[in-house]
C-alpha cells in the first residue's frame, strides 16, 4: 500500500460571522488556499480535487470543481464535494488518502471551505407558491448546519445537556476558553502560524480572536441556549468565514517530484455514536485510531480536538484520560473561529506545520460531527 505524505498545506486567514471576508465565496476561499499549495507545481500531476463544504446553496454546481477549474488544474482532473458536517474538511482528505491507497491517484488537492456569512436564507414552500397567509424564511446555517436533524435542537442544547449531565460547571467551561485564546495569542506573537496561513481581503491575521479575555469578560456574557443554561458566546466556537487546502501525495511520486514534505499521513478513523451525544465522538474516533495503529494517545505530542464548545472538549478529556497540556497548544475554534466545513482541513494543516517546524513529531486530530459521528486522523515525522 502506497505511503502517503503532505506536501504543502495552506489557509486562510479565518474571518469574523460578517467581518472581512463577508463577501469572499466558499470557492474564492479554497482558491485563495489552494493556489500557494500548487505553487511551482506541475499541474498535470495533480489526478483529482475534493473539497469539504457544508452550507453549499447557491455557491453554483459543485465547489470543488469550480475550484480545480479556477486554479488552472487540467480540465481533465475529475472533482467532487463532501458533506460530513463540521468533519467534512478531514473526510475530503481521508476520501484523498483512500483513492491514493486504492491506486485511483498519486495526488490529490483536497481540503474544506466555508463561507457562513454568505449562507442564504431559505423560503421553504415558495416554488409550489405562497397562496395564503405568512411565510417564514429559514436561516440555513441553522438549518443545515448547526441543528440536529433528528430531534430539532441545537448543537448547543446538546453540549448543555452534556454539560448538565456531567456537571461541567460554566466556570470550567469559561476558563477553557480563557486558555484558548491565551494560547493562541502566544502561538500568534511566536509566528506559529506565519507558514501556514494567508492574508486574503486586507485581513492579515485571524479576525475573531479576543486575545485579551479574562474570566471575568466571560462571567458578564448571558448564557447563549437557555435562561441558566453555562454554554455561551464566548465558551463556544465561532461561526465564520475560511479555507484551508493541502497536496496529499503518494510519497514515491513525492520523492521523485523533488516535493517537499511536511509531515507523513499515518491514518484516520471514522465512527458513529447516538447523535444526542455527538460532542463526544472525537473520543471514539480517537480510541478506533490509536486501536488501529497500536498506539497509545500519549504518544502523540500535539492532540487536536476541535473546540466546537468548551463543554465538549472537557467531556472528550475526561473520558481519554489525557494531559490537557498537549492538547490545542496553539488554541482552538473558540479563539480561532469554526468556519464548519473548512475546520477539518485546518486541523491537518497546522498539525502539519506543527510538524514540519519540529514543534511536534506525531499528531492527532478529531472533531465531533453534527448528527452522530467523529473523525480523526494520525500524522507523523517524515520518516
Amino acid at each position: 500500500m502506497a505511503e502517503l505524505c503532505v506536501v504543502a498545506a495552506r489557509r486562510t486567514v479565518l474571518g469574523r460571522f460578517l467581518g472581512k471576508l463577508k463577501d469572499v465565496s466558499s470557492v474564492d476561499l479554497a482558491c485563495a488556499a489552494a493556489r500557494p499549495v500548487l505553487h511551482g507545481l506541475d499541474p498535470s500531476t495533480i489526478d483529482r480535487v475534493i473539497v469539504g463544504n457544508v452550507l453549499g446553496a447557491g455557491q453554483g454546481m459543485n465547489i470543488a470543481r469550480q475550484v480545480g477549474v479556477r486554479v488552472g488544474l487540467p480540465p481533465e482532473v475529475p472533482a467532487f464535494t463532501v458533506n460530513m458536517m463540521c468533519g467534512s474538511g478531514l473526510q475530503a482528505v481521508r476520501l484523498a488518502a483512500q483513492a491514493i491507497q486504492c491506486g485511483e491517484a498519486r495526488a490529490v488537492l483536497c481540503g474544506g471551505t466555508e463561507s457562513m456569512s454568505g449562507s442564504p436564507y431559505l423560503v421553504p414552500r415558495a416554488r409550489q407558491g405562497l397562496k395564503l397567509g405568512d411565510a417564514a424564511m429559514v436561516d440555513s446555517i441553522l438549518r443545515d448546519g448547526l441543528v440536529d436533524a433528528f430531534d430539532g435542537r441545537h448543537m448547543g442544547l446538546l453540549v448543555e445537556a452534556m454539560a448538565t449531565h456531567r456537571d461541567i460547571s460554566r466556570r470550567r467551561q469559561d476558563e477553557w476558553a480563557v486558555r484558548s485564546q491565551e494560547r493562541y495569542a502566544a502561538a500568534q506573537s511566536a509566528g506559529a502560524f506565519a507558514d501556514e496561513r494567508i492574508p486574503l481581503e486586507g485581513l492579515e491575521a485571524d479576525e475573531h480572536p479576543r486575545p485579551g479575555a479574562t474570566l471575568e469578560d466571560l462571567a458578564r456574557l448571558k448564557p447563549a441556549f437557555t435562561s441558566d443554561g453555562s454554554v455561551t458566546a464566548g465558551n463556544a466556537s465561532g461561526i465564520n468565514d475560511g479555507a484551508a487546502m493541502l497536496l496529499l501525495a503518494d510519497r514515491d511520486l513525492a520523492t521523485r517530484e523533488s516535493w517537499p514534505i511536511l509531515c507523513d499521513w499515518v491514518d484516520s478513523a471514522l465512527v458513529g455514536c447516538e447523535p444526542a451525544s455527538m460532542g463526544l465522538g472525537p473520543v471514539y474516533a480517537l480510541r478506533r485510531l490509536c486501536e488501529r495503529q497500536g498506539v497509545a494517545l500519549a504518544d502523540c505530542d500535539a492532540i487536536e480536538i476541535n473546540e466546537a464548545f468548551a463543554a465538549q472538549v472537557l467531556a472528550c478529556l475526561e473520558d481519554l484520560g489525557v494531559n490537557e497540556n498537549s492538547v490545542n497548544l496553539c488554541g482552538g475554534a473558540i479563539s480561532l473561529g469554526h468556519p464548519i466545513g473548512a475546520s477539518g482541513a485546518r486541523l491537518v494543516v497546522h498539525a502539519a506545520h506543527q510538524i514540519h517546524r519540529g514543534a511536534a513529531t506525531q499528531a492527532a486530530v478529531s472533531l465531533c460531527v453534527g448528527g452522530g459521528m467523529g473523525v480523526a486522523a494520525l500524522l507523523r515525522s517524515p520518516g
